[in-house]
């Protein structure tokens, strides 16, 4: 383990550019650190150009050390190697029918699988090896170190100043990390591979994109919770079926816009004179938006019905199917009671917890927070949460003024062009903006999240779950709010002569094509740009690592063909060089797309298959990061991706209420399937069924003219409205009845954990039971 500080090179630099402060606690923490029982070796390094100079303290535990800690965090440790093969579940099928399997790939040097049981100390001669240079593997001393370097203090403690990462905060250290194994320079035999040389080699290369990601080789580096995000990713082969169908759909859209009205609104001419779409907009024919109708047939058709079926069906069956997996990896990995009975409280929490109690599972005396002080937290944690979504909504309302407004001021343009265009510049540059506003509000809130979670919970577990819960109600609110008001609230606007306001601007209506087609562009704007924006991110983070190089290296300086003949640089020098790993909660956000291609996927039907070119580029880009230009981080163990699930589920739930609402009450299914079985089935007149002619008392002062509604003449609603409100409200009732219980069925079904997987948990209990009898 490597700790470095940076320090001015002279005495009057130094006088003038370090903390007494933070001298003190650094020297006060290496002491605490010495009488830990590690071992230190101090070295520097003098970066000329800078006026710097760096120092490298290299950590390292004797045996004696690691055995205590190692028994102390419950370190699990090989009891006999497990010999059943690890197949893959698609490599079952493809066998099976004696097809080719185009995505395996021979990996080499596949870690062992073990049974395990937690370390003694005084079962040491039972448990395993007798070379304690092997003993431990080296993930499992990085655990032991981080541990020590986290609950040792350097001052008050009562004051919270305890643990590295409060000193990485104050500055006082620069970096804290696990050293690196190295990469290959010259081409090497694959039996002779480090694990990261094969990571990089058969994980991180973009010519892997097809093949099965080595999950046991990403565990056995990277420690069980990164490994579970990657294994989480596998969603992107669920994927496949989702875009197909969506691009079928997509693509029937086509052939409707041959065969549908549309030749019937776009051959109207004058015969349908519309109201103005603002108080300053002038009449305008409805055969104008004929192009636009059309392309609004490409989001709103028949197939939209059958597409949120089947996937509504495929988050269900997808969520099912990934619990299966996710007990197996567990299991697999030996951390299936990790979080019930393994888990430790935090070091943090253990050094500010002003109580002890003790544990009702383990017996054992652990730190404890009152709940007097952790509801007065919790409550303001609330309170912040609900601010900041009262934020979000404000910012939405001055969105939607935001497109009123200049809808009207594009419309006074001299330009004609711009003017008949001026509704959808207003709706795209208004999507474009609230997506900015979005990134904007997410970094801000992520920040505060960590201030108001950061003391609270005893273990990183339910830290972490309580982090994520309250940062994902926030981002709910933050993507979900304007597509929300588009698919379900928009374009209620009133009727001629009796107009809805909003501080005294008329609400806007939906565009040419109606409230879908707008919908369908936001969630694209939001989608591809969000996208592309984290792409931008990876792309600077690739410049960061280059600048930061450069920075420190005096071979890249210009320094000429002298500092080219240097000697490379140090493991330490190089990982410092690395850039910080800051943890998978932004990759786990992501997850938000999965809300995209759920719970609006009846307003676009192309959203999985963008995510799913996302998700492909992301898995490549997250191993080239976690391999190459990330600092090495801890290992943490974890069973599962902990209340990420849960998330996911309520999303589907969702999904299954959204979709029923944006078919029955946003898209045209309804009203078509009305008038095709009440008037007339091959649709003709079925435009003029849609519409409403303006009031008596607006005519005496305008012009006739029509909108979409079914009123009469008085601004009245037509029995027909009626009908329809029953009909939709019928068709959501049954469409969630029906996909609920459907998904009910699929989970009564499928068992959680699959029945080998329960075979070999009763076969592990029985032989560690023999194994300690053994040994008594």
């Amino acid at each position: 383990f490597v700790l470095v500080w940076e320090e001015p090179r002279s005495m009057q630099e130094e006088s003038m550019g370090v903390s007494p402060a933070h001298r003190r606690w650094r020297e006060e923490f290496l002491k605490r650190l010495r009488h830990s029982g590690l071992l230190q070796e101090q070295l520097q390094k003098e970066v000329l150009q800078t006026k710097k100079r760096i120092c490298f303290v290299l950590l390292s535990a004797p045996w004696s050390v690691l055995c205590y800690y190692a028994e102390e965090i419950s370190l699990r440790v090989p009891l006999q190697v497990v010999t059943a093969p690890i197949v893959n579940w698609s490599e079952q099928i493809l066998s099976k029918l004696s097809l080719p399997n185009l995505m395996s790939q021979d990996v080499p040097n596949p870690p062992p699988d073990y049974y395990t049981c937690q370390f003694r100390t005084n079962k040491l001669e039972f448990l395993g090896s007798d070379n304690k240079d092997t003993f431990f593997k080296t993930t499992q001393r990085h655990q032991v170190l981080y541990e020590i370097l986290a609950r040792t203090p350097y001052g008050s403690v009562k004051n919270g100043e305890v643990g590295v990462d409060r000193l990485l905060n104050e500055q006082v250290f620069t970096a804290a990390y696990p050293l690196h194994e190295q990469l290959p320079t010259p081409p090497v035999s694959p039996q002779s591979l480090s694990l990261r040389q094969i990571l990089y080699a058969y994980w991180a290369q973009w010519s892997c994109w097809r093949r099965y990601q080595p999950l046991d080789h990403i565990r056995e580096y990277f420690g069980e919770k990164i490994a579970l995000y990657f294994a989480w990713l596998f969603y992107t082969g669920w994927l496949l079926p989702a875009s197909v169908v969506g691009t079928v759909i997509f693509l029937i859209g086509f052939w409707l816009v041959a065969t549908d009205v549309p030749n019937e609104l776009c051959g109207s001419g004058n015969s349908f004179i519309m109201c103005p779409l603002c108080n300053i907009c002038s009449y305008w024919n409805y055969s104008s938006i004929c192009v636009t109708y059309k392309a609004g047939l490409l989001f709103d058709n028949g197939g939209t019905v059958f597409l949120s079926v089947f996937m509504s069906l495929w988050a269900i069956t997808f969520l099912e199917y990934w619990k299966r997996t996710c007990s197996s990896l567990s299991h697999r990995w030996d951390c299936s009671e990790f979080q019930d009975i393994e888990e430790r409280p935090r070091p943090e929490f253990t050094a500010m917890a002003p109580m002890t109690m003790r544990n009702p599972v383990t017996g054992a005396e652990e730190p404890y927070f009152p709940e007097n002080k952790r509801f007065n937290r919790t409550l303001t944690g609330c309170m912040v949460i609900i601010i900041m979504v009262a934020v979000v909504l404000i910012f939405l309302t001055a969105i939607i003024l935001y497109r009123t407004i200049l809808s009207i001021i594009i419309y006074k343009s001299e330009y004609s062009f711009f003017s008949f265009s001026a509704g959808r510049i207003a709706s795209f540059s208004g999507s474009v903006l609230n997506l900015l506003v979005i990134l904007l509000l997410s970094r801000i809130y992520t920040a505060l999240a960590h201030i108001l979670t950061r003391w609270m919970h005893r273990t990183q577990t339910k830290y972490e779950d309580m982090f994520i819960l309250k940062v994902f109600v926030f981002q709910f609110v933050n993507f979900y709010s304007s597509p929300v008001y588009i698919a379900f609230f928009k374009g209620f606007i009133g009727y001629p002569g009796n107009y809805n306001t909003l501080f005294g601007v008329r609400n806007e209506d939906c565009g040419a094509g109606g409230c879908l087609i707008d919908l369908a562009q936001e969630l694209l704007v939001i989608m591809v740009g969000k996208q592309l924006i984290n792409n931008i991110q990876e792309f600077i983070s690739k410049v960061k690592s280059w600048w930061q190089k450069r920075k420190l290296n005096p071979q890249l300086k210009e320094a000429g063909q002298e500092a080219q003949r240097q000697e490379e640089a140090s493991p330490w020098e190089a990982d410092y060089q690395l850039l910080v790993c800051e943890g998978l909660f932004s990759e786990y956000l992501e997850m938000i797309q999965f809300g995209f291609i759920t719970i609006f996927v009846a307003a676009c039907p192309l959203a999985p298959l963008f995510a799913l070119i996302n998700n492909w580029v992301e898995v490549r880009l997250d191993a080239q990061k976690f391999v190459t230009e990330y600092r090495r981080p801890v290992v943490e163990r974890a069973q599962d991706i902990g209340i990420w699930f849960p998330i996911l589920q309520f999303i589907a739930h969702m999904a299954v209420l959204s979709n029923a609402f944006l078919i029955a009450f946003t898209s045209s299914f309804v009203p078509r399937l009305y008038y095709r079985y009440t008037r007339d089935s091959t649709l003709s007149g079925f435009i003029n069924f849609t519409l409403a002619t303006s009031p008596l008392s607006y005519q005496q002062q305008h012009n006739t003219s029509c909108y979409w509604a079914f009123r009469d003449e008085n601004g009245e609603y037509l029995p027909e409205y009626f009908h329809l409100l029953a009909i939709r409200l019928g068709f959501v009732i049954i469409f969630e009845h029906v996909v609920f219980f459907i998904g009910r069925l699929i989970d009564l079904m499928v068992p959680d954990v699959s029945e080998e997987v329960e075979m070999k948990i009763k076969r592990e209990h029985y032989m560690a039971k023999e194994a300690l009898a053994e040994n008594q």
